[in-house]
């Protein structure tokens, strides 16, 4: 599999062996993803076996309009999304869902804001996607990338646990759920149980643990996994699952965890800490999609995090207790 350049950049960022590559161009009257009906007027927006979208999204036709989650990594996507919403329904696209900062997500909100939408997020994601997404093209930013990420189509709305949505009667249900960034939102489509998870739940795929807080993770999928055991799951990444896929993937970064524990206590580190898990890990998990990019830096970041000094996102305004 190819990979997007952001995802590129940051295996090298993280100490990944997989060099920079840019996608390469796919002839126009040709999708960067597989759309997916899931039934229930709901659309997977997949992305292609080159990685060309970036990051999957989705959209929800309602009686009055539509509801996006998530806008790709490539605008072309964006904009190809929403022409073929436009062959499905007339009816305006009233809102986008963010489900966190990082680029790969929210690099077409531009092109959906507009056509009119109003784009929402945990309040988290309207200062970092400018900031946090900065660190993913590396200490010599060239002057086209900052401007592209300072001038990314920001959240026109923001909460702190979460927020519902109505597209006439139907019911959307934004919840705020730990793990990932530190602002990542889970969408519920409670009429056709159906779950859009963002970068919460990583389809037979290594995820990327750089703002991860595992512990709280794991907390997190338990609960995704048992509010909607008969739904299907569109992960961040990878195919269309179910909540099996779910708890399959929260085993991993319970194994990484447990693998750990021991040469962590240890105080091994770098290149003598990678060599004490890797093996184990390949075994188990080494025909998972972006093995090679994200093993190392999985085991690195969730190294720091069980020592304590591993460094993530902060808020910049304080979030007032439930």
């Amino acid at each position: 599999m190819r990979t997007t350049k952001y995802l590129a950049v940051l295996f090298l960022l993280l100490g990944g062996a997989v060099g920079a590559q840019t996608p390469a161009e796919s002839p126009s009257n040709s999708l960067l993803f597989t759309l997916k009906p899931l039934g229930h007027n709901a659309w997977a927006a997949i992305d292609d076996a080159k990685g060309d979208a970036g990051a999957n999204a989705g959209f929800v036709i309602g009686d009055d309009g539509v509801a996006v989650i998530d806008t790709f990594e490539n605008p072309e996507a964006a904009q190809q999304m929403l022409a073929e919403i436009r062959q499905l329904t007339a009816l305006p696209v009233k809102f986008v869902i963010n489900t966190h900062y990082h680029i790969d997500h929210v690099a077409g909100n531009a092109v959906f804001q507009k056509a009119g939408a109003i784009v929402f997020a945990q309040r988290n994601v309207r200062t970092w996607i400018h900031t946090e997404n900065l660190k993913f093209f590396g200490k010599n930013i060239k002057p086209e990338d900052k401007s592209m990420v300072e001038t990314l189509g920001s959240p026109d709305a923001v909460y702190d646990s979460g927020v519902s949505l109505f597209l006439g009667s139907r019911k959307i249900d934004v919840r705020v759920f730990p793990g990932h960034t530190g602002g990542d939102s889970v969408v519920f489509i409670p009429d056709g149980a159906i779950v859009f998870t963002g970068d919460l739940f990583w389809r037979n795929t290594l995820p990327n643990l750089i703002d991860a807080t595992t512990a709280t993770w794991l907390s997190t999928l338990d609960s995704i996994a048992a509010s909607s055991p008969s739904a299907t799951f569109v992960p961040g990444h990878g195919d269309i699952g179910n909540a099996t896929d779910v708890l399959a993937f929260r085993g991993y970064l319970a194994y990484l965890r447990e693998q750990l524990a021991i040469p962590v206590k240890a105080g091994k580190t770098g290149d003598l800490l990678v060599n004490a898990v890797l093996p184990q890990l390949t075994e188990k998990y080494g025909k998972w999609d972006f093995f090679k990019g994200f093993a190392k830096p999985n085991i690195l970041n969730t190294a720091a995090e069980l020592r304590g000094d591993k460094k993530i996102p902060q808020p910049t305004t304080p979030v007032p207790p439930l």
